[in-house]
């Protein structure tokens, strides 16, 4: 019989297996009984009382399910409803027997030794097939050792011994709660902790590592490859707590480890009606917008229901892609693609009086911190001049609300770019004093794999074999995605007050080390022995460590978890910043770095020019 028929008809050969053993074992009962010497006269009552028999429990059966369910995931509960199945059934028929059909002779014996006969071939039938899908299971290929024998560990190796269709293999459980070694869990036995990993990795020639904690925290999955960095064995893992949506884990969710998982995640559950009330059916600006930062917020915007959408950045390339993109998602808002510089006053003017936004996102500006260390000149035109020419833009078209996108290089700043962003900053809280309009700025750390990031440079260099470099071994910096810290960007803007600077909370610092080991462990390399890491030393402008909060601010908790309200604890005179800030402009038109250093040294006392030479 073909596999298709058997499905087709699976529920009638259950009920016609089921009849089957119930008569065979009521005359397996009637022979042992007998000793293998049935009389004749019970020979009569055997064949004339089988039809009510099988009738009887045929029918007890069937509200019990017993012909329903895979029996490959036979449990309890199915031999709990074996066992009331036959115990009724027997029960109705012994009852039906001897009142009924007037038969006392019928041996209660026989009765009893039926039911268990029945339960024993029932029960083991299931059995049997439970048993052929675990043996089953010897064949497979992936040889999985779980870090984690807690509630996902446990649901994820349930599934994984239940279901033949997976490749994994449970050897074993890794967890760091030395109470649970030597325990079992659906027969897999807790192995060790972390530090009994050199001898369990030795013994068991785990295929792949899965770490299945879905609660943990960036910093102790960190820790977790940095135990495994020498073992040359894949390490997995299992969508996290903020995006499991219903709670359930099974193996086709196993997935590699990245990078990301090491970062710091955004805060769950925040209200979005703030954010939606800030921008539905509002007309909203993005300038730089084809950039890391400006295309994520675009993003984001857009599926919030804006009123029109205004993209703005004065490369082609890097903005073609983003409006492509926005107007194939099916969005419904107006998308409206500008080129534009910043730093051009007529432009912007232009623009703004076109399209009259409501909301403005800047964040148009030079960030790359060497590189702006050689071209002072050209950070403090994109920078200052470009913040100051949409700002003004803004107050004098009404715009309701502008948020500057600043850089934790903006405190205590080492280098010009991060200076430069200081005075954006001081900028716009100057605008936010001169009229109705919320003016305001956010300042963000460093965000994985945007333009010019750590980490597709280093993957570069794996990919080519290495060696990584890296600047310092003491070096550290925030990190955090791009989509979670525009999701916080845009959660500070709805709190703007006017005047007011917002840190994103993005968790401890990372040794950029550490995150260069965990990248070339992450690729399938052992770090120092097949990839190299190199230190270069500091670069121009680049300091050990970032902070985001200055030495004459305080910082304090804002209605949204993630975000800090930053306040300074003095303010510049309005008409002494805004005449620094023309000289600074000025001395960058004239193309005079080591003026422009001096300028900024003045600006922002917290600066103090390296003396780097640059063009321009």
């Amino acid at each position: 019989m073909r596999m298709s028929s058997i499905l087709r008809y699976r529920r009638l050969i259950v009920v016609v297996l089921h009849l089957i053993m119930a008569a065979l074992s009521n005359y397996m009962a009637f022979w042992l009984r007998f000793e293998g010497d049935i009389p004749k006269e019970y020979l009569t009552i055997l064949f004339g009382t089988l039809p009510w028999l099988v009738v009887i429990r045929g029918l007890v059966f069937t509200p019990l399910r017993l012909y329903q369910g895979l029996w490959r995931y036979t449990s309890i509960s199915d031999l709990v409803n074996i066992v009331a199945g036959v115990a009724a059934s027997s029960l109705v028929f012994y009852a039906v027997v001897a009142r009924d059909m007037g038969l006392p002779s019928y041996p209660r014996s026989v009765v009893f030794i039926d039911a268990l006969l029945l339960i024993f071939l029932m029960g083991g039938v299931r059995l049997t097939r439970r048993m052929y899908r675990e043996l089953g299971r010897l064949a497979r290929e992936k040889r999985v050792l779980v870090y984690g024998a807690g509630d996902a560990g446990e649901m994820i190796v349930r599934d994984m011994r239940s279901n033949p269709f997976y490749d994994y293999e449970p050897i074993g459980f890794i967890d760091d709660n030395r109470a649970k070694v030597g325990q079992r869990i659906h027969g897999v036995r807790v192995l060790g902790t972390r530090e009994d990993l050199p001898a369990i990795i030795a013994a068991q020639q785990p295929s792949e590592i899965l770490v299945a904690i879905t609660r943990a925290t960036p910093a102790t999955l960190r820790h977790i490859v940095k135990a495994l960095e020498i073992y040359k064995v894949p390490i997995r893992t299992l969508p996290n707590r903020h995006d499991l949506l219903d709670g359930m884990l099974t193996p086709s969710q196993i997935r590699t480890l990245a990078v990301q998982d090491l970062l710091e995640r955004a805060p769950v559950g925040l209200a979005a009606a703030p954010v939606h009330h800030l921008i539905t059916g509002k007309r909203v600006l993005v300038t730089g917008a084809g950039g890391s930062i400006g295309s994520e917020l675009s993003r984001q915007i857009v599926s919030l229901g804006p009123a029109a959408m205004v993209l703005l950045d004065r490369y082609e390339n890097g903005l073609h892609v983003l409006a492509t993109e926005l107007e194939a998602s099916g969005q419904r808002c107006a998308l409206e693609s500008v080129i534009a510089d910043v730093t051009d006053a007529a432009r912007i003017a232009d623009v703004l009086a076109a399209h009259r936004p409501q909301i403005i996102f800047h964040a148009a500006a030079h960030k790359h911190v060497p590189l702006m260390e050689l071209n002072p000149c050209e950070a403090v035109k994109n920078n200052v001049r470009g913040t100051r020419v949409v700002a003004e833009a803004a107050r004098r078209f009404t715009v309701e609300r502008l948020i500057l996108i600043s850089s934790d290089k903006a405190v205590n700043p080492s280098s010009v770019m991060g200076a430069t962003k200081r005075v954006a900053e001081l900028v716009v809280q100057q605008m936010n004093d001169e009229g109705a309009a919320i003016f305001t700025a956010v300042r963000f750390g460093n965000v994985l794999v945007s333009n010019g990031s750590v980490v597709p440079h280093f993957l570069a260099q794996i990919k080519a074999g290495g060696p990584v470099t890296v600047t310092h071994p003491d070096m550290r910096r925030y990190f955090m995605l791009i989509p979670e810290a525009v999701h916080l960007v845009l959660h500070a803007a709805a709190l703007a007050e006017g005047g007011d600077i917002f840190v994103l909370e993005m968790g401890e610092q990372m040794k950029v080390l550490d995150l260069a080991r965990s990248l070339i462990r992450l690729s399938g390399f052992v770090p120092d022995e097949e990839i190299e890491i190199k230190f270069i030393g500091l670069r121009p402008g680049e300091k050990l460590s970032e902070e985001l909060v200055g030495w004459d601010e305080t910082a304090e908790p804002s209605s949204v978890e993630g975000v800090l309200r930053v306040r300074a604890s003095t303010r510049s005179a309005q008409s002494a910043l805004l005449q620094q800030v023309t000289e600074l402009e000025e001395v960058a038109m004239e193309g005079d770095p080591v003026a422009v250093r001096k300028k900024l040294e003045e600006v922002v006392p917290t600066y103090h020019a390296t003396g780097v030479g640059g063009m321009a």
